[in-house]
């Protein structure tokens, strides 16, 4: 027969293990959480890695906490215009400067007017390992593909290298940064963007299965940029990161790349991928 001591200690045990369970369940939420990110201030990085938030740490939340601004950051950021998604009444988005302090290649910023038709449009990568072709959803994305189809018309893809590879928890490859050295030795690597962002889109039901393309964001939200993954596997992700499109052809290339690894150094398995992926050209087609 237990003594009320013996209880006592079995309570005290059992209250033990439920908060080592919660704690592991909130590192394996906030390592997902902090998966995917671009440009430097409150990054939300692949497998949490560069700046900003690559110091991940301390509390229950450590995204949010690393995230967490200045007060005069915090008033900086309240005054800042903010971006708005898809009027379809007047057929515009809204982008607006991306007041972060990442590396900016400066193109210009896409027209506000956008349109919706046809609902899907072809996006050809040509790459030094052969050709990426994304099945891009126009009619539920119009301002990451309208975003996209101008970058591309402006060259502001060609000559980058993809700068994160994930690892078996994180199937997939992150490419847009055109500043990127992709060596493994640059913890600039993933800060650039094109100087403005835009509002998430399509993000009900989103699910980033083997297939999708995605756009990288912040931690805040409309706060997408040039910068995006490639998905070669299944990532469990909370629906925070505009799912633009589906890969059609290209898998391969994705799956070679992944077999030969990635350059050591974030400490987590991803990083610069061995095998090289350079975006020579960008087009996207598809008339109305």
């Amino acid at each position: 027969m237990s003594t009320g001591r013996d209880r006592q200690k079995q309570l005290a045990r059992e209250h033990y293990e439920r908060q080592q369970q919660r704690r592991v369940e909130r590192e394996q939420r906030n390592k997902r959480m902090a998966i995917i990110g671009s440009t430097v201030g409150v990054v939300v990085v692949v497998g949490g890695i560069v700046a900003a938030v690559a110091l991940l740490g301390g509390g229950d939340e450590p995204t949010e906490a690393a995230a967490s601004p200045t007060p005069e950051a915090s008033a900086s950021t309240a005054a800042a215009p903010q971006p708005k998604p898809y009027d379809p009444k007047t057929g515009t988005c809204g982008y607006v400067p991306d007041t972060g302090e990442g590396k900016v290649k400066d193109v210009g910023t896409p027209p506000a007017e956008v349109k919706v038709k046809p609902a899907k449009k072809t996006m050809t990568m040509k790459t030094g390992l052969g050709d990426i072709v994304v099945e891009l959803d126009n009619a539920k994305a119009p301002c990451t593909v309208n975003s996209l189809q101008f970058l591309a018309k402006k060259g502001y893809y060609d000559g980058s290298k993809c700068h994160r590879l994930g690892n078996d928890q994180f199937p997939m490859l992150q490419c847009g940064d055109p500043t990127a050295a992709a060596d493994g030795k640059s913890p600039q690597d993933g800060m650039g963007g094109p100087g403005y962002v835009m509002v998430e889109e399509n993000l009900e039901g989103a699910s980033y299965k083997r297939g999708v393309m995605a756009m990288a964001k912040t931690a805040r939200p409309g706060s997408t940029g040039s910068q995006f993954f490639l998905v070669y596997g299944d990532i469990q992700l909370d629906p925070l990161y505009t799912p633009v499109g589906t890969i059609t052809k290209g898998l391969d290339i994705l799956d070679k790349v992944n077999k030969a690894g990635a350059i050591a150094g974030s400490g987590d398995g991803t990083g610069a991928p061995k095998e090289t992926v350079e975006i020579k050209d960008v087009t996207i087609s598809g008339k109305s």
